[in-house]
C-alpha cells in the first residue's frame, strides 16, 4: 500500500501564508494615536490637528510594515489603502463633528420655547431675551415659496430633456442648466434687485424667494434628470408597445418609479437654499416684527439673522446668533432624514 496520500495530508500547505487576528488594526490605531501623543509632547506641539496628523502617518506607515513581515506586501498593500480610505474619512468627520458640538454647546444657551415662539419686537441688541419666531417664519415662507416656484419647473425641464430633448434646444437648455448650477448666490440676487429698482419696488419676502428659486431650479433639474435616466426603457417600450400615449406614459410609469428620488432631489436642494444669507440681505432687508406676507414689506430669515445678531457685537447677540445657527441646522437634518425616508419608502421592491 502506498504511502503517498497520507504523507500529502500531513504536509502543510504552503497556499496559506500569515494572517493578522481582527483585533490588529484596533491595535495598530491605538498604538499610533499613543505615538503620535508622544512625539506632539516631546517636540513641544500644542495643536490637536498636528499631533493628529502625526498619528495617521504612524498608522498607515505601521500598517504596512506589520502587513508586510506578518502577511505579504500584496495583503499589505491593501490595508494601506484601507487604512487611507479610514483617515479621509475621520479627515471628513471630525470638522463636522468639531462643528455641531461647537454649535450645540453655545446655541443651548438661549435655547428654548421662549426663544422659539417670540420674536425680537423692540429688543435692542445689547439686551436679554427676545427669539427667532418672526425669522423662522420668513424663512419658511420664502423657502415654501421658492420650492413651488422651483420645482415643477426643475421637474418639467428634467423630464423634457430625458424624454423629448433633442436637438440645438435641448443642448442649450443643458448649457444653462450646466451654469446656473454654478452660479453665486448674490448674482441670483442682484439680478432679482435690479429688477427691483427698475420697478421701484421696496424690499419683500416674495423677493428672495425669487431669487432661491432661481438657486434652486438646477439643483432639481440635475437630481430628477438623472433619477429619470435610471428608469428601464422596457418599462417605457412595455408602456408604449401597448398603445399608451407617450404623455401617459411618462405620468404613470416613469414618475412613479423615480418619485423616491426625485423627492430626495427636491429634499436637498431645499435644505441647500436654506441657509443662503445674501441674496435675502439684498432683497428681504431683515426685520424685527413679525411680517407674515411676504409680498409687503421688510422680512426677516434665519440666516440674515444670525448674521445680523453676529454683526451687532454684542455678547447676548452672539448667544441668539448660536441658538439660531443651532435651529437652522436641526431644520437642515430634518430635511436631509426626511428625504431619506422618503428614498427608502419609495425606493423600488426587490424580490425573489
Amino acid at each position: 500500500m502506498s504511502t503517498t496520500p497520507s504523507l500529502a495530508a500531513k504536509r502543510p500547505s504552503t497556499l496559506r501564508g500569515g494572517h493578522l487576528p481582527k483585533w490588529a488594526p484596533w491595535a495598530i490605531a491605538a498604538g499610533s494615536v499613543a505615538l503620535g501623543l508622544g512625539v506632539s509632547a516631546a517636540a513641544g506641539l500644542h495643536s490637536s490637528v498636528q499631533w493628529a496628523l502625526i498619528a495617521a502617518i504612524l498608522h498607515v506607515l505601521g500598517t504596512y510594515v506589520i502587513a508586510a513581515r506578518v502577511e505579504n506586501r500584496r495583503q499589505a498593500k491593501d490595508r494601506v489603502v484601507t487604512s487611507l480610505v479610514w483617515v479621509a474619512f475621520l479627515l471628513a468627520v471630525v470638522p463636522l463633528a468639531s462643528l455641531v458640538w461647537s454649535t450645540v454647546q453655545r446655541g443651548v444657551k438661549v435655547l428654548d420655547v421662549y426663544f422659539l415662539t417670540h420674536s425680537m419686537g423692540v429688543v435692542t441688541d445689547a439686551e436679554t431675551g427676545g427669539g427667532i419666531y418672526h425669522a423662522i417664519l420668513g424663512t419658511l415662507e420664502q423657502v415654501g415659496l421658492a420650492t413651488l416656484i422651483a420645482a415643477p419647473v426643475g421637474v418639467l425641464t428634467a423630464i423634457y430633456l430625458v424624454e423629448y430633448g433633442r436637438g440645438n434646444l435641448a443642448r442649450a437648455v443643458t448649457f444653462f442648466v450646466d451654469v446656473m448650477t454654478g452660479i453665486p448666490s448674490i448674482v441670483a440676487g442682484l439680478f432679482i434687485l435690479s429688477l427691483m429698482l427698475i420697478f421701484e419696488m421696496q424690499p419683500f419676502g416674495f423677493a428672495g424667494s425669487l431669487a432661491l428659486a432661481i438657486l434652486m431650479m438646477p439643483v432639481v433639474v440635475r437630481s430628477t434628470e438623472e433619477m429619470l435616466k435610471l428608469v428601464p426603457n422596457e418599462l417605457r417600450e412595455a408602456s408604449l408597445a401597448l398603445g399608451v400615449p407617450k404623455w401617459r406614459t411618462i405620468l404613470k410609469v416613469v414618475l412613479p418609479t423615480s418619485l423616491g428620488g426625485i423627492t430626495t432631489g427636491i429634499m436637498l436642494s431645499i435644505a441647500r437654499i436654506a441657509g443662503e444669507t445674501a441674496p435675502v440681505l439684498l432683497l428681504v432687508f431683515g426685520s424685527k416684527f413679525i411680517n407674515a406676507n411676504p409680498f409687503e414689506g421688510a422680512q426677516a430669515s434665519l440666516p440674515l439673522y444670525i448674521y445680523q445678531q453676529y454683526g451687532s457685537g454684542e455678547v447676548t447677540a452672539y448667544d441668539r446668533a448660536w441658538a439660531a445657527s443651532l435651529t437652522l441646522i436641526a431644520f437642515v437634518m430634518i430635511l436631509n432624514l426626511v428625504a431619506r425616508g422618503i428614498a427608502r419608502w419609495k425606493a423600488p421592491k426587490t424580490g425573489r
